[in-house]
């Protein structure tokens, strides 16, 4: 078009810096409220996750304390079929606990259920996994959590539930104190020498043995401070701590064993003293130290993994 005069080329002007003036506006605006979106979805995208991975950061506890529990059932002399069951009732239980804990706090909306309890290749940990759903708003999330669990500084369930607190066994001073128990169970079962195991004694917590390789335990003062302190030890052949909990000497898993000590002055041959050896194998063994009455009653086998050839 033509313009045929100064005014109209100011107007034209003036109309075309005023649309674009009211373009970039509406750009602004748009764009403030779009960082404004952002920045909320982003805060509550923040929050949210922080309310998730509070959530698994609760997790190992409550794992712990449901094996815990278990292990406390057996204690109170009560038996153990099914470990996994067991644990998993009481985490479902301690779950639906802390999801009411939640929904109170952070307002969000959480189900959740033990899908299973495994071994794990560490004696020292048990595998869980955790179903779990979280909703707030329009924000959710569903997944299988898993966490690994330690076994270490709980209870040994295994001479309570494979000898029950009717055999005599006692508790204190952080040791198993069998009195009579093993000596009944190797006169049940005709097993040599039964007096050598009166009075025997055994770490009541699971305590992992820092003595590792096993053989430095034949290096001047091992053995001793690992028998003081009532070290644990990985075994092909001992008991895992699931099986442990039902009373089980041996499984197929990796498992533990630990020294039964006997406290005799007798020489006698008899039980090897690995708690699995005791409670499921069955093979003798004789003193490493025929003159100490605390001596382990160890076989060869075992004598030869710790060094003490």
């Amino acid at each position: 078009m033509k313009i045929d005069s100064k005014g109209n080329l100011i107007i034209g002007s003036l109309a075309i810096i005023a649309i674009t003036l009211f373009l970039i506006s509406i750009f602004i605006v748009t764009s403030v409220n779009f960082i404004e979106s952002e920045n909320t979805q982003l805060k509550s995208n923040n929050e949210f996750k922080y309310i998730v991975d509070d959530y698994d950061r609760n997790l190992e506890v409550l794992e712990r304390q449901s094996i815990s529990e278990a292990t406390q059932k057996v204690y109170n002399g009560l038996p153990i079929f099914n470990s996994k069951n067991q644990i998993k009732k009481n985490l479902d239980k301690h779950l639906n606990e802390k999801n009411k804990e939640f929904e109170k706090k952070y307002g969000v909306k959480i189900s959740s259920q033990t899908v299973d309890v495994e071994n794990t290749n560490s004696p020292w940990k048990i595998l869980f996994k955790v179903k779990l759903n979280v909703e707030k708003n329009s924000i959710k999330y569903s997944g299988i959590v898993e966490r690994n669990a330690s076994v270490e500084g709980l209870k040994d369930p295994l001479p309570l539930a494979k000898l029950t607190i009717a055999s005599g066994i006692l508790t204190y001073d952080e040791k198993i104190h069998y009195k009579n128990a093993i000596a009944g169970y190797m006169v049940l079962h005709n097993f040599k020498s039964p007096e050598s195991y009166i009075e025997a004694t055994a770490p009541m917590y699971i305590q992992k043995c820092p003595y590792d390789p096993y053989i430095h335990h034949g290096d001047p003062g091992v053995l001793d401070d690992c028998l003081k302190k009532g070290y644990f030890h990985e075994s092909a052949d001992g008991s895992c701590y699931l099986c442990r909990l039902e009373g089980k000497g041996k499984c197929p898993h990796y498992g533990l064993e630990v020294f039964i000590q006997t406290h005799t002055y007798l020489k006698n041959e008899s039980l090897s003293c690995s708690d699995h050896v005791v409670f499921s194998d069955h093979y003798n063994g004789v003193k490493i130290n025929e003159s100490d009455p605390n001596s382990l009653i160890l076989d060869n086998s075992h004598r030869k993994k710790y060094g003490l050839i």
